[in-house]
């Protein structure tokens, strides 16, 4: 299992894919390193420790790479969530660029609306990520959310579950700023240290859970994903038309 991970790490690498070719080598070199320490045979466990002290350099130099681009502004990274993956969470997602200087966040997302809407639970899904917000070590003061306005017997809902996530924002010393367009499709979050993030369905990546008591209802690290791509950036590293 070591030896396919570092290999895989490798092709990563040569792919220019650092982010996820680091976490390869890391989970490789450990897998490894529980080799070295069942084997017995001194020769092998010399050809092994060479390989890891290899490898070990490697992860180390992309780990700089990737500080400097960040510390640069030309940081590009792209997650791929596969269909029915789990371990994305909001937190998987958001918290490592939750800086201690973060205050302000922009959530673009034209589907902040209905409760229940083709089976999803899409103003939940803003609740969890405002909660994340809360519990982060940053120190947000305002949320501005633009969203589309929901039509017919949804919109009293839709107001009526914003303003409720607005006062108990409210609570917690956070702001929400909320408007609307009819004319927004993208999806974009962003924070006021400069990174970027956008998710091909934005906060609605989630499937709809089993049942309301199946595992991964309330623990989004659990839940199983629709199949979307995460692309980070910095503003530095962006074009202003």
């Amino acid at each position: 299992a070591g030896a396919e991970t570092v290999k895989r790490a490798v092709q990563l690498d040569m792919a220019s894919r650092f982010q996820e070719s680091l976490v390869c080598y890391q989970e490789g070199i450990d897998l490894l390193l529980q080799v070295v320490k069942a084997t017995t045979d001194e020769a092998k466990k010399h050809r092994y420790r060479q390989k890891i002290t290899e490898y070990m350099t490697r992860a180390e130099d992309i780990k700089k790479y990737i500080e400097k681009e960040k510390k640069d502004g030309k940081y590009h990274k792209q997650i791929r969530i596969e269909e029915n993956a789990t371990g994305f969470g909001y937190e998987k997602l958001f918290c490592e660029y939750l800086t201690e200087i973060v205050s302000e966040v922009w959530v673009e997302d034209p589907y902040i609306r209905q409760v229940h809407q083709a089976s999803r639970y899409l103003l939940y899904n803003f609740l969890r990520f405002c909660e994340m917000l809360v519990k982060s070590p940053c120190k947000v003061k305002r949320i501005h959310l633009l969203t589309s306005c929901d039509e017919g017997s949804g919109s009293s809902q839709q107001m009526t579950g914003l303003e409720e996530i607005k006062q108990s924002l409210s609570n917690y010393g956070v702001t929400l700023n909320i408007d609307f367009s009819s004319s927004i499709h993208d999806r974009e979050i962003r924070f006021n240290n400069g990174w970027m993030i956008k998710i091909g369905r934005g906060l609605d990546y989630f499937k709809k859970p089993r049942g309301r008591f199946s595992i991964g209802y309330c623990d989004f690290d659990l839940r199983p994903c629709h199949e979307t791509t995460v692309d980070v950036f910095h503003s530095k590293h962006t074009k202003k038309m």
